[in-house]
Parts: structure tokens; C-alpha cells; sequence
């Protein structure tokens, strides 16, 4: 048996907390190892128990919760960080993700699996809520892109390697790293989180 996740939650309010922590316990793969308040009080947790995701609260008085994720990052960058929000616009999205999240998700979705997306954001994949607001100027975005890299990049932000994609679509490894590289140059991004955001944002992939 593989070793559980370690996940440390941070939300200001002790009853969100503790519905989450019911949520992630319900999973024999996850092992919630503590709880933290405040921006600050992630920071210390963080440093001292080491655990592998870190579902944290966006907003919170103080030391935000993006803020936060910027200062354990410097120092724990294997670190996984999920954001947790009540709001689902694109800049606040791109920000949390510019600060080294690796997803966003809703405390509003009624379908909310908490549990999946901490093992998601763990195995490495980037976690995007469904109900990011795209901006405008989507059919300029696309005719961008060829339909072969619009397939890519789909892939892409389902969080599969090029290896994966190469399999998938029946291309070798180089021909689908030319189209990764198209696209991010068709799309002025340079990393491969911040092109999920901006896919999203735009309206070219919808998430699953």
C-alpha cells in the first residue's frame, strides 16, 4: 500500500475546517496532519510537518492565503498547494496561480470532491475549478491555434505529459513538443501552469 497524503487545511473558520477534514478523512489515502487559522499559522505548519498538499483558504484576515503560498513555496516548493475560494474570477485565478498554486477550486460547487482533487494536485496535475469566468476575445484566441493544437492543448490542461498525449493521439514525443511549443508561443505563455490558467480564462478548454 502506498503511503498516504499528507495535507495540512487553512480556513480562518473552525467549521469549514472541520467539514473539510471530514471530507479528506472519509479517503483511506489521505491523512490530515493539521490545521491552521491564519496565513501565519500555514507558514509555521508548513515548516514544521512537511505535508505534501495544502488545501488553503484564499482569503483570510492578515496574511493572506496567497501571501502565504508565496512565503512556503520559497522554502517548500515540492509542496502542493490547492486554493480554496468562494469567488471564481479570472484575475483572482491567474493570481493564485502566478503565486505557485497548483489548482483552484470553489467552496461553492455543490459537487466539490475534495478528496480528488488533493490526489490530482499531489500526482503533479493542475486542479481548475469549472466555474472560472472566461474573458472576452475567445474567437480571436482560437484562430490562434490550429485544431491540432487546440486537441493539444485540451489534453495539456487535462494534465497529461507529452508522452501521454504522443500515445493518445498516435504522435511521436517530438511532433507533440512542437505543438506544445506553437501554442505557447501562439498564446505569448511560457509555463505550462500559467497556459491552463490563461486556456481556462479564454474559453479554449473547458474543464472537467
Amino acid at each position: 500500500m502506498s503511503e498516504a497524503i499528507t495535507v495540512l487545511l487553512v480556513d480562518d473558520h473552525a467549521l469549514v475546517r472541520r467539514g473539510f477534514r471530514r471530507l479528506l478523512e472519509d479517503d483511506p489515502a489521505i491523512t490530515v496532519v493539521g490545521e491552521a487559522s491564519s496565513g501565519d499559522e500555514a507558514v509555521a505548519l508548513a515548516q514544521s510537518l512537511r505535508p505534501r498538499v495544502i488545501v488553503m483558504d484564499a482569503a483570510m484576515p492578515g496574511t493572506s492565503g496567497l501571501a502565504a503560498t508565496r512565503i512556503i513555496l520559497a522554502n517548500q516548493p515540492e509542496a502542493a498547494i490547492l486554493m480554496l475560494s468562494m469567488h471564481s474570477e479570472a484575475t483572482l485565478v491567474g493570481q493564485a496561480m502566478d503565486a505557485g498554486a497548483r489548482g483552484y477550486i470553489l467552496k461553492s460547487a455543490l459537487d466539490l470532491d475534495l478528496a480528488a482533487a488533493v490526489k490530482r494536485v499531489a500526482a503533479g496535475e493542475i486542479v481548475m475549478a469549472p466555474g472560472v469566468v472566461p474573458s472576452d476575445g475567445l474567437a480571436g484566441e482560437r484562430e490562434r491555434l490550429t485544431p491540432r493544437e487546440l486537441e493539444v492543448l485540451k489534453l495539456i490542461c487535462d494534465g497529461l505529459s507529452t508522452r501521454a498525449i504522443a500515445a493518445k493521439l498516435g504522435l511521436s514525443v517530438n511532433t507533440v513538443a512542437v505543438h506544445r511549443a506553437n501554442i505557447m508561443n501562439a498564446l505569448g505563455v511560457h509555463k505550462t501552469a500559467e497556459l491552463v490558467v490563461y486556456a481556462i480564462q479564454q474559453g479554449l478548454v473547458h474543464p472537467l
